[in-house]
């Protein structure tokens, strides 16, 4: 997953500004205790910590969809 793709996601799920502001602001254990923005700048995974915020947030997995990848529209 590139940075853009979670950017994307981000806004695709909670909207542009909640998705900025848990980026700033969650405190996430699965990532070493960061916020996402502290996980980004140390060189996490952005996989992980996309998939760290799902976990957290109760994002159901069927949402996670193959990580920053849009799914097609029906």
């Amino acid at each position: 997953m590139r940075l853009s793709e979670f950017w994307l996601a981000m806004a695709d799920e909670f909207g542009e500004a909640y998705g900025r502001v848990l980026a700033r602001d969650s405190v996430l254990e699965e990532i070493g205790g960061m916020t996402p923005e502290q996980a980004i700048k140390a060189g996490v995974p952005v996989r992980a910590i996309w998939l760290a915020i799902c976990k957290s947030s109760g994002v159901p997995a069927e949402r996670w969809y193959g990580v920053g990848q849009r799914e097609p529209k029906k």
